[in-house]
């Protein structure tokens, strides 16, 4: 009888697939941290396009929104990852070099998880951006203040203010996006389970210990988010 179970999973001893499961949670967070770093920037872009840029910056943002909301998230990691090698591997073969080249694993999926939650990104900072009162900034204009730090002291904090919550929900989504990362081969959470089912032949054992890593991830970082929020929201007044 096999009694192989979760405890083997998790073990750091001899047989044990603790350091692995290890390594690949760290990877997890290491891509879905910079993915959603990336994302943040595009999406301050984004939303800066969509309130102060021209009608044809304005119509760009839109378009790029409206796209990668609506195309499945799988697929723009493979048009990543996949893509890049019809770009690199004809320029490597131009140099002499021969074989298949593309973009690391790792790289393309956190751009891939970057370009698809930063149309996120882009909405909740446009939201948030909007919910500031627009006398907040004339007061501040009438004690003195330029435009340029009236933004900096005013608008941008009370923007990551009203913005908390939503971000905190495009974490759970690319934290979740990280899965996908595994079909370029990336030893993630999902991929490490998967390789650890074929090893021992549990995939039950392997892939529900995936589960509890996801749900401990999402559940320390969604509190963290909470924290957060409770204390940048202090002494705001709720509806």
């Amino acid at each position: 009888m096999n009694d192989f179970g979760l405890w083997n999973v998790f073990s750091f001893g001899p047989g044990g697939w603790g350091p692995a499961m290890a390594k690949a949670t760290l990877m997890t967070l290491a891509v879905a941290i910079t993915g959603f770093f990336v994302g943040a920037v595009i999406g301050a872009l984004g939303a800066w396009a969509k309130i102060s840029g021209s009608r044809a910056v304005r119509a760009a943002a839109d378009g790029y929104t409206t796209v990668l909301r609506g195309i499945p998230d799988l697929l723009v990691i493979y048009l990543f990852y996949f893509g890049s090698s019809a770009v690199l591997t004809p320029l490597a073969r131009f140099f002499g070099a021969s074989g298949f080249f593309s973009l690391p694993a790792f790289l393309a999926g956190a751009l891939a998880i970057g370009i698809v939650s930063g149309a996120y990104h882009t909405e909740v900072l446009r939201g948030a951006y909007w919910s500031v009162a627009r006398g907040e900034l004339e007061a501040a204009i009438a004690v003195g203040m330029s435009r340029s730090l009236a933004f900096r002291r005013i608008i941008v904090p009370l923007t990551l203010r009203y913005a908390l919550p939503g971000l905190g929900n495009i974490w759970q989504l690319v934290l979740k996006e990280s899965s996908l990362i595994s079909v370029t081969g990336l030893v993630e959470i999902l991929r490490q389970a998967q390789v650890g089912a074929g090893s021992t032949r549990q995939p039950f054992t392997f892939f529900l210990a995936a589960a509890i890593l996801y749900l401990v991830i999402s559940s320390v970082t969604g509190w963290a988010t909470q924290r957060a929020e409770s204390h940048f929201t202090r002494g705001l007044r709720r509806e």
